[in-house]
């Protein structure tokens, strides 16, 4: 039998298709009308109430924006074959540089997604890969009218970016509760799929707190609803006209509508909102501890009643988790006094609380519960807000970067430097790339973004930055113009 595979597919424009309502009749000898009847009821089909979508669609369709990006993404060039110094057309060929290294030609690229205003001062929500790499951002409202929209910044575990736009009184989207929405309930989608601007497609809600691949931050909603390339960023509406959730990825064959579409319910994306506006970041805690799932092998294995909870198999030394006397063996099956069911329910709790904070676990060990207190430690790894494209690209260099954590220097073995999370301008145009360790510059070592911006602030028309890039090092030269 050949094996099925399914594709995840970011979205990144936004809904298609009609609903069609009512019942069909047929006529027989053009005369004689035929009416259809429900095989549930009874009744006839044309009295099963369907919902209309007309109000929602008038009162929020002007609030819901369509996003168009650009940017330049790196080509690299093909790997050639050795050439002979002596061969004349050596200084020509040297050029050209091998895959991955920098020296590659840039191409424009372009995209397009949906996001809606959440305050009438201009305040959006889209997805995060909807604007990721993006130099230029445009948010066309139904109105016609287009913006210049500024980043403030992006949170790629949730997927959720905020943008702002300089305008007033604009019409805006009412928020709902996703708790509130039951499997079984009508939800309707408003987006730009492929292009089509203020699209709009319904479905019911088909499950909810769905986990996915690598997606361990976010409890999707899943539905049916018709969601396409272009629907990213979308909003999500229940029969009230509230949104509930940000229309984010689907599983498809094919990379187009199979009826099984994932969004993000809106709390998620607010609280991400909140801390992009006030801190300028999203900050995360950890409890220092890898866990796996329990099946009904490994519940009676260690004498538990049902298969729930969070198996510890690994728990890092000097981590919130060790200090708490946590070990790999342990089933978490509370935290703060909620139970858990699966892995992704403690991921989810704990990133939901600030570094710093004190909560409670409860475990199972040799047979029985057992509690101890966590002091929750901070996502190292977490990538800062995107710096604003635009400004970025404008700066001399254009890079973003920050120094190498305390675990880093040991997996990229070096001794100091600093990691670039953001490239544009000249550095982007040398071939320098995002996760690249620049070591030094004109030979001196660096080790805070302080000494780049100084470096860059005094040098003439050229700098050349030692970069580590996996386990190659390599001399890039940057012409500052």
């Amino acid at each position: 039998m050949q094996a099925k595979t399914f594709r995840l597919t970011l979205i990144a424009l936004a809904l298609a298709g009609t609903v069609a309502a009512g019942a069909v009749c047929a006529t027989s000898g053009g005369d004689v009308p035929v009416t259809p009847v429900n095989a549930a009821s009874g009744m006839p089909a044309a009295a099963v109430a369907l919902p209309n979508f007309a109000a929602i669609v008038a009162k929020n369709g002007p609030a819901v924006v369509n996003i168009s990006v650009s940017g330049h993404s790196k080509v690299a060039l093909q790997e050639m074959p050795p050439l002979d110094p002596n061969d004349p057309l050596y200084e020509f060929f040297r050029r050209f540089q091998a895959p991955g290294r920098p020296g590659g030609a840039e191409t424009p690229t372009h995209g397009m997604g949906s996001g809606f205003i959440i305050r009438p001062d201009g305040l959006i929500i889209t997805n995060a890969h909807v604007v990721d790499g993006a130099s230029e951002v445009t948010v066309k409202l139904t109105d016609k009218r287009e913006f210049s929209a500024k980043v403030v910044g992006v949170d790629k575990p949730t997927d959720t970016a905020v943008l702002k736009i300089d305008a007033k009184n604009l019409p805006t989207v009412a928020l709902g509760d996703p708790a509130q929405t039951s499997v079984g309930e009508w939800v309707l989608a408003i987006g730009s799929p492929f292009g089509f601007e203020n699209s709009v497609t319904a479905g019911i809600v088909s499950a909810k707190s769905r986990t996915l691949p690598d997606e361990g931050f976010v409890p999707f909603i899943q539905t049916d609803v018709a969601v396409n390339p272009g629907n990213s960023g979308g909003p999500l509406f229940n029969m009230n006209g509230e949104v509930i959730g940000i229309n984010s990825q689907i599983y498809s064959r094919t990379g187009g509508y199979q009826g099984l579409s994932f969004a993000i319910p809106i709390d998620v994306a607010l609280k991400v909102e909140e801390q992009l506006l006030h801190d300028g970041k999203v900050s995360r805690g950890r409890i220092g501890v890898s866990v796996q799932a329990v099946n009904q092998s490994l519940a009676e294995s260690f004498g538990l009643e049902q298969a729930a909870g969070a198996l510890v198999d690994f728990v890092p030394e000097q981590g919130p988790a060790a200090k708490a006397g946590i070990r790999p063996g342990d089933i978490i099956v509370k935290f703060n006094g909620q139970p858990i069911q699966e892995p992704s329910e403690l991921a989810r709790q704990v990133s939901e609380l600030k570094p710093g904070t004190e909560a409670s676990l409860t475990y199972w060990r040799e047979g029985k519960p057992r509690e101890t207190t966590v002091r929750l430690g901070a996502v190292e790894d977490q990538e800062p807000v995107a710096a604003i494209p635009a400004e970025l690209a404008k700066s001399r260099l254009g890079l973003a970067v920050r120094p190498l954590l305390p675990q880093e220097p040991r997996q990229a073995d070096v001794n100091g430097g600093l990691v670039v999370e953001r490239v544009a301008g000249a550095a982007a145009r040398a071939g320098i790339q995002a996760g690249d360790v620049v070591l030094a510059v004109n030979g001196h070592p660096v080790a805070e973004p302080g000494q780049l911006r100084e470096f860059a602030s005094k040098a003439d028309k050229r700098l050349a930055l030692l970069v580590q890039r996996g386990n190659a090092r390599l001399f890039v030269p940057v012409d500052l113009g």
